[in-house]
């Protein structure tokens, strides 16, 4: 589960890249109001290996590192 919380209404977007910079996966892109949301990363049909998470909102990005192990 990753966990993100929104100060002000706003388009959330938050995407998955492999270590070579290719987006992976799409989790959240949508517009939000403000609150804690969760989302849940599935990762079964990625392999092992690292990957990161980019949290996209207005003015603000975020960026989580996340080791995959099968």
């Amino acid at each position: 589960m990753i966990r993100y919380e929104v100060l002000k209404r706003t388009i959330a977007r938050l995407k998955i890249f492999d270590i070579k910079g290719r987006e992976v996966l799409e989790l959240v892109n949508e517009e939000q109001l403000p609150g804690t949301y969760e989302t849940e990363f599935d990762g079964s049909a990625l392999s092992s290996g690292i990957y990161f998470g980019i949290l996209n909102a207005d003015d603000f990005k975020d960026v989580i590192k996340m080791i995959l192990i099968k």
